[in-house]
């Protein structure tokens, strides 16, 4: 039977704009899962660098000298970075399994510290390190 009373029903949570706001919670874990994307690229480019290492001094010239200049620079401080913000959401979620932080404003909370945590965090690997 078909549903006569379509004006009282909520809006869906998927519509983007003036009626639904993205939460900090929703936004860290497409992050997450867009840095996941990211680090198995960091991966391929680690693969690469070995297969190169191994095979001819030419090809290990190639990459090493892009991982090592300007653009080399920007993409392993984004992949460390990368690699903290997805190791502190992997962690959230094991603190979600056992049940604890599930509150809407520690869980906002949470995921605002992912932030920063993950970019103090790499500045310290990069500095120190």
């Amino acid at each position: 039977m078909a549903d006569v009373n379509r004006g009282n029903r909520p809006l869906s949570p998927f519509m983007i704009g003036p009626y639904y706001r993205p939460q900090w919670t929703s936004m860290s874990s497409i992050f997450v899962r867009i840095t996941g994307i990211g680090l198995l690229f960091g991966a391929i480019l680690v693969v690469w660098w070995l297969i190169a290492a191994a095979t001819s001094e030419g090809a290990f010239a190639f990459i090493d000298g892009l991982l090592r200049g300007f653009l080399g620079d920007i993409i392993l401080f984004f992949g460390t970075w990368a690699l903290f913000y997805h190791m502190l959401g992997r962690l959230r979620h094991v603190i979600w399994d056992f049940g604890y932080m599930l509150e809407v404003d520690k869980s906002e909370l949470f995921a605002q510290m992912m932030v920063v945590v993950s970019f103090l965090i790499t500045i310290f690997f990069v500095i120190v390190l």
